[in-house]
């Protein structure tokens, strides 16, 4: 084991990159209180370039964890608040006369931008829901005629209540495919609710966002990710994804399984993983640490187990367990 860390140190130099998410850890640790998962996944996901869904009841923190996790870097925010009366305009912009020119101008919406927080994403219609299919997967959009590509880093944070909460829309299976990870948001335990609290109070009216510095500039980021792109995978690892993966799709509790963009969101997710603990090879509790977010939104429990109580997330435990890991 010893061999590989040596061999590690002199290959990727990991150590810049496992200290600064530390110290993001620590700034957010300021304010958001448990939920270290939570805030684990939303860096991993930025490093492994994918888009993020939170779900969770309103009041634990979804919204503003993300938006205090993008005042840590030094990029481009907004933040959309989805309504049924939303328009895909009203998110990716739309061509306007120029009366001077007498030309059509495109006057860009705010998903232009580089983090980009979608508050409720599930309150908007089918259309304005599907506005941002092209823009999540190619990172593009196209509007009269005229492709808009996006600056790098982009990355989409979603919230959503349960679905059955009133006045929502589900969002369609191939929306939540391009989702990395869905990440549930719980109620935290008594000790954290007591420690919420005491730094509520503590704050005196203070606002949680001006309490956060930016660790992390555009440039740094751009290079932390291209580092994960040299993370060893080997073989065996790569066929202990597939086997995990094609379990979902002939499972006798799915109706739906993972797609082999399921595949490539384990294997760099995973990577990433790796990446922030200084490693820079996958090791099986990496694949373990991330398969339950990047699968809980990809499969479909069959109509029958789920009316015996029956979750994505155990059926997932399940195949975990059945699959031998590789040594």
């Amino acid at each position: 084991m010893e061999n590989n860390d040596l061999n590690f140190d002199s290959r990727v130099d990991l150590e810049k990159l496992k200290n600064t998410v530390i110290q993001i850890k620590e700034e957010l640790g300021k304010i958001i209180v448990g939920q270290e998962n939570f805030i684990e996944l939303l860096i991993v996901a930025l490093l492994a370039d994918g888009h993020v869904l939170i779900e969770g009841v309103p009041g634990v923190a979804k919204t503003i964890t993300a938006k205090l996790l993008a005042k840590t870097i030094d990029t481009g925010f907004s933040r959309l608040q989805f309504t049924p009366d939303l328009m895909p305009s009203d998110v990716l912009g739309t061509s306007i006369l120029n009366m001077k020119t007498t030309e059509f101008e495109f006057k860009e919406g705010p998903i232009f931008s580089n983090l980009v927080l979608i508050d409720e994403i599930n309150r908007a219609p089918a259309k304005t829901q599907a506005a941002l299919f092209e823009v999540m997967e190619e990172r593009q959009i196209s509007i009269d005629g005229n492709t808009y590509k996006m600056k790098p880093p982009f990355m989409v944070l979603a919230t959503q209540n349960p679905i059955e909460h009133e006045g929502t829309y589900a969002l369609p299976e191939a929306q939540l495919d391009r989702f990395l990870f869905k990440i549930d948001v719980g109620y935290p335990n008594l000790e954290e609710e007591i420690m919420i609290l005491k730094t509520h109070q503590d704050r005196k009216g203070i606002l949680p966002q001006t309490l956060i510095s930016a660790l992390l500039s555009e440039t740094d980021l751009l290079e932390y990710k291209s580092k994960i792109f040299e993370v060893l995978v080997e073989e065996k690892i790569m066929k202990y994804i597939a086997q995990l993966i094609t379990k979902t799709r002939n499972h006798p509790h799915l109706y739906l399984g993972g797609s082999p963009r399921a595949s490539i969101a384990v294997l760099n997710a995973s990577k990433a993983f790796a990446a922030i603990n200084g490693r820079d090879f996958v090791i099986p509790e990496d694949i373990k640490k991330v398969v339950s977010p990047i699968l809980r939104h990809r499969i479909i429990v069959t109509p029958e187990r789920e009316m015996e109580g029956m979750t994505a997330d155990k059926v997932i435990d399940m195949i975990v367990q059945s699959v031998e890991v590789p040594r």
